[in-house]
């Protein structure tokens, strides 16, 4: 999410959400730019990004043609067979497929200094990192710092999500993403909290059988991707109140996501993304432009 929440619970964060920076990363591993951030909020912590121009603007950045995505599991709970056998493999499932997927072709519309987005993702496997998470809301610096500790060879279209099993607490958002520098490679990453039992960041998926904990990361998964995706480094599309593609369509929900690979087709209950063309069609599910691939 881009400059949404006026108040954050995080130290030394900026008003509208600015910077989530509260330390300097170690050398080779610097926050870029500015240790900005983009926050999705959770339920009730503000409206849906709608402010500004209706469409998304082109600001002159890159964007991502492809993605690789490697999933990071940091604290000591991923090393519980629930923990594992729930929302490792079943967002191992989800990144496997969301590549190609009618849901990743809604970012396809966009484009960046470096070309065209292809909707591509592939999925590089997890990491489990069991050491203690975290037991607040951690900086940039702090997230950025694990990607470099557990990636040794990190690429430049590299989206490296970290989730930690630390809960969400008094924080008004339910995940984020930035970029950052990493022996001079910039890299993509963002952060996810702990969701279960969280009313805030909850889908209140009825359309699955998936657990309430693996729905929430999922939904704010698709929506940081989504985001990083379109808005990789915070400079290329977003609208004049500064709202991304997927801020826009926040907690709206159209029907149920497919994703396939060839061994399993899944059903997710993801929130769409905002789409230009949508909005000037008058073809999008709600508010105008979104879209979910269906």
């Amino acid at each position: 999410m881009r400059r949404r929440i006026a108040v954050i619970a995080l130290a030394a964060v900026a008003a509208l959400g600015l910077s989530a920076a509260s330390s300097l990363a170690a050398p080779g591993r610097e926050v870029h730019p500015s240790g900005k951030v983009r926050y999705h909020a959770a339920r009730g912590q503000g409206k849906p990004g709608r402010g500004g121009s209706a469409n998304l603007n082109f600001h002159g950045g890159q964007i991502m043609n492809s993605s690789v995505v490697q999933a990071i599991y940091w604290g000591t709970s991923w090393s519980n067979a629930s923990f594992v056998g729930d929302k490792i493999t079943g967002l191992a499932s989800f990144y496997s497929g969301i590549g190609g997927s009618a849901y990743a072709g809604t970012t396809t519309e966009f484009a960046g200094s470096n070309g065209a987005i292809s909707g591509g993702v592939s999925y590089g496997g997890n990491i489990v990192d069991t050491s203690a998470a975290p037991s607040r809301a951690p900086s940039t610096s702090q997230i950025l710092n694990e990607v470099a500790k557990k990636i040794s060879n990190p690429v430049s279209n590299g989206y490296y999500p970290v989730y930690v099993d630390t809960r969400r607490g008094s924080a008004g958002y339910c995940a984020w993403h930035s970029s950052g520098s990493i022996g001079g490679v910039t890299v993509q990453f963002a952060f996810f909290f702990n969701l279960d039992g969280d009313a805030g960041c909850d889908p209140q998926d009825t359309w699955t059988t998936h657990s309430q904990g693996l729905a929430a990361l999922a939904n704010v998964s698709g929506h940081e991707l989504s985001e990083a995706v379109t808005d990789p480094h915070l400079d290329a599309w977003y609208d004049n109140g500064g709202a991304e593609n997927a801020d826009k369509c926040a907690w709206t929900f159209h029907a149920p996501v497919t994703f396939s690979t060839p061994t399993a087709t899944t059903t997710w209950k993801i929130q769409g993304n905002w789409s230009n063309t949508a909005n000037n069609n008058h073809s999008g599910y709600t508010l105008g432009g979104c879209v979910d691939g269906n």
